[in-house]
């Protein structure tokens, strides 16, 4: 497969036995990190693993799309065409926003419609998100609103920690590329990426998060496991487990920022082979210790 498609959704853990949460935390663990050479790069997700901007944003992607498939003049009820759109969209969300486009245009064709481009599809759901999000991006602009309202609980937190560590560190979105550097701005996130923010371009196969992890192990010349990575989407835990990293994880309560992880997110990312999952950041400084192996020997088993 060609480095810059993004594989589909693949279940290849069915039951978990044998996790554990560290003793006082929700942080549950997957699978005993063995490696002595602790994480020197860490790749971060955007939407859902750090930044809370575009919370809610199906409720804008499938009746956009429900819109959409009603006007090819099906015979499908609004009911029906809510729960296919709803099942794709879900299915393929941590890829980059232009393949639920894609899938889009597949099924505007069976149902005998002329679709637009992907990219006209994609544009149409930014301008209806926009409309959506514009008042929280004002209100983190004008200073009235301060990021910590709208980040996964202990953002903060974690990324002065793994400074700390001295890790380089690296965020990697599905998001179009121009959005994901004006977001980390307006959350006050960049000095602690630089210039190692990458998101989704037009051009779909200049971009993968696969592509962001080769680069990083080959102009750094280390191994992928002392690749750490942290996200919500299957696409990035995938991708830094094919290279033999660490993958944490993120199971966020977008909604509520209720400090339970998701369980819809924690299954789906367990599926995939997830080492470690946590609904937020409020309990980094164990989370860290782990990871860097200063975690206490004594368990809880569950």
């Amino acid at each position: 497969m060609a480095d810059y498609l993004e594989g589909d959704y693949e279940r290849v853990v069915r039951n978990v036995d044998g996790s554990r949460f560290l003793p006082g935390t929700t942080i549950e663990i997957l699978t005993e990190i063995n490696s002595n050479q602790p994480p020197e790069h860490v790749l971060f997700d955007f939407d859902g693993t750090l930044s809370l901007i575009r919370e809610g944003w199906p409720e804008v992607m499938v009746p956009m799309m429900v819109e959409i498939l009603e006007a090819t003049g099906t015979d499908e009820s609004a009911e029906q065409l809510r729960d296919l759109t709803h099942g794709f969209v879900m299915q393929l969300t941590g890829k980059q926003t232009i393949y639920q486009m894609m899938r889009l245009v597949e099924e505007v064709e069976k149902r005998g419609g002329h679709p637009k481009d992907p990219l006209d599809y994609k544009e149409m759901y930014h301008d209806r998100l926009m409309i959506r999000i514009t008042s929280r991006r004002e209100h983190l602009r004008a200073g009235d609103v301060p990021p910590q309202d709208m980040l996964v609980p202990g953002t903060f937190e974690l990324l002065e920690a793994l400074r700390d560590r001295g890790v380089k560190m690296y965020l990697a979105s599905g998001t179009d590329e121009a959005y994901v550097r004006e977001e980390v701005t307006l959350l006050q996130l960049d000095p602690y990426f630089g210039e190692h923010i990458y998101g989704a371009l037009d051009d779909y196969k200049s971009f993968s998060k696969a592509m962001v992890i080769q680069n990083i192990l080959a102009k750094n010349r280390v191994e992928g496991e002392r690749l750490l990575g942290f996200g919500d989407g299957y696409v990035e835990i995938q991708n830094v487990k094919a290279v033999g990293g660490t993958a944490v994880a993120v199971a966020s309560d977008e909604t509520d920022r209720s400090g339970k992880p998701d369980p819809w997110k924690r299954d789906r990312l367990i599926g995939v082979d997830a080492d470690v999952v946590i609904p937020d950041f409020q309990d980094h400084a164990p989370l860290v210790a782990h990871l860097w192996g200063d975690e206490p020997e004594e368990s809880d088993a569950v």
